[in-house]
């Protein structure tokens, strides 16, 4: 008996198989990272040798779990139409916006079909992956579709659409007796990935220390003080003079050392500066030549799908060199043509400019004394603080912390008082004087205000004498 051969059945079964079914592939052509605005155009690319009856195009969201159907295309009847309208009505709510879908086909010679998806003005919201779907009918039966799907992920990037510098802990005293450190914050926002972001010093990039957690080592150590030379040696104490001297003298027991560059201390321990010390504006203070930079880089998502990054740039803070030194925080992206940046210039401040309402006060009058400006820009804001020299202000305090001083219902007794409003930043502190004068009332006899400027026994004063006459009248 003869045996068959098994591979000519074989043939002849896959023959069989081949004119039931149609082979289809579907692959879709990966995109490279798209900028906001920009159109795009999703290509799904099939290959087959049946005929086919549509194409879906699918937005997946929610991990994969939900497929939103934003484009059909019926090859039945020859017509298509998008889902784009009604899947963006939806968002208008948010957005106020439509983006209109377009949408083409064209067959293309050997069985090979392309189908184009448009998104002409792309949006963060369209981040995400998209899927095609392609069915044909089977040969054996038109109620059977073969299906196939391809599938991309569409990278929507935005350029950062902010960028500021501002200090932090701000606003500060100025430290005339210990270092102290100082961090500027530059803040990115509206940025799609996170962006690249590093500062300069007067247009030279800064080399950095990286620091993985933000600086509160800084607060679980104290800064200690430091002798300046400026200081009248008459006035320093012998055991701070011979502390000066000893080139080796040891730091204070129980005080945690802070890292490197963040020290306080450049010197020997020393104890504290009595009150009689005169001082001057910006001290002398001792450090190394070249500060010693620490660098942190944060960044968190935004509902609308941006990033907003942060960087901090902190290091201990000489105000003699660092006075009038330009920074700038610098922003990479590769939605951007070139960086981005911002400028900040650290001033100490100069001059305050104070007016006073009204201009010429007179007994009883509300004054207020405020700071309008000063003669350069400060940076970082400045610490305002009045005074009354020689004695207290007229509510009784020793001093009050803003930018307006508001004296009220003045007494004459203010004529000829002196205020003092003293501005300083961790640059720097200056002082400003102005006197008060203060003119008659017309309206407020002399003598009969009180220590508030108000009218105390004059109306009281003619009642009383009123009554006494009544009485005396009576008794006669």
């Amino acid at each position: 008996m003869r045996t068959v051969s098994p591979l000519p059945l074989c043939l002849l079964l896959w023959d069989l198989l081949d004119l039931a079914l149609a082979y289809l592939t579907v692959s879709i052509e990966p995109l490279p990272p798209v900028v906001v605005g920009d159109a795009v155009t999703l290509k799904c690319n099939f290959k087959t040798d049946g005929k086919m009856r549509e194409i879906v195009w699918y937005r997946v969201t929610d991990g994969g779990t939900i497929k939103q159907k934003i484009f059909t295309f019926d090859a039945m009847f020859s017509t298509n139409f998008s889902h784009m309208e009604n899947y963006r009505k939806r968002e208008d709510l948010v957005y106020q916006s439509t983006v209109r879908g377009k949408q083409h086909h064209a067959s293309c010679p050997g069985g090979k079909e392309l189908f184009l998806r448009g998104l002409p003005e792309v949006r963060i919201s369209d981040n995400g992956p998209y899927e095609c779907h392609v069915g044909i009918y089977d040969r054996a039966t038109r109620e059977k579709v073969v299906l196939a799907s391809g599938n991309i992920f569409l990278n929507v990037m935005a350029p950062p659409t902010s960028i500021s510098v501002i200090a932090a802990d701000t606003p500060a005293p100025f430290s005339r007796y210990q270092a102290q450190n100082f961090t500027l914050v530059c803040v990115v926002s509206g940025g799609k990935p996170a962006p690249l972001v590093y500062f300069k010093r007067d247009g030279e990039p800064i080399e950095a220390t990286p620091l993985p957690e933000p600086p509160a080592a800084a607060g679980s150590w104290a800064p200690r003080n430091l002798l300046h030379r400026d200081l009248d040696d008459t006035k320093v104490p012998k055991s701070l003079a011979a502390a000066d001297g000893d080139a080796g003298g040891g730091r204070p027991p129980n005080t945690a050392e802070p890292p490197r560059g963040l020290a306080a201390e450049r010197g020997p321990a020393t104890e504290a500066i009595p009150e009689t010390v005169v001082s001057r504006e910006f001290p002398r203070w001792v450090h190394v030549a070249e500060p010693i930079y620490y660098f942190r880089h944060t960044h968190a998502p935004v509902s609308d799908g941006t990033v907003e990054a942060r960087a901090t740039l902190t290091w201990t803070l000489n105000p003699q060199i660092d006075n009038e030194a330009l920074f700038s925080c610098e922003v990479k992206h590769p939605a951007l043509s070139m960086p981005m940046q911002s400028e900040v210039t650290l001033v100490a401040p100069k001059g305050p400019k104070i007016t006073m309402t009204p201009t010429r006060a007179r007994v009883g009058d509300t004054v207020r004394i405020l700071v309008q400006g000063f003669q350069n820009e400060v940076f970082p804001e400045p610490l305002f603080t009045w005074t009354r020299v020689g004695s207290r202000l007229l509510d009784g305090s020793a001093e009050h912390a803003g930018k307006e001083l508001v004296l009220e219902r003045v007494p004459a007794e203010l004529n000829g008082s002196m205020y003092r409003c003293t501005a300083q930043n961790p640059l720097g502190s200056t002082d400003t004087h102005t006197r008060l004068i203060v003119f008659e009332n017309p309206n407020i006899p002399r003598g009969t205000e009180d220590s508030n400027g108000s009218v105390t026994g004059h109306r009281s004063f003619r009642l009383v004498l009123a009554l006494t006459l009544t009485v005396i009248l009576e008794l006669t």
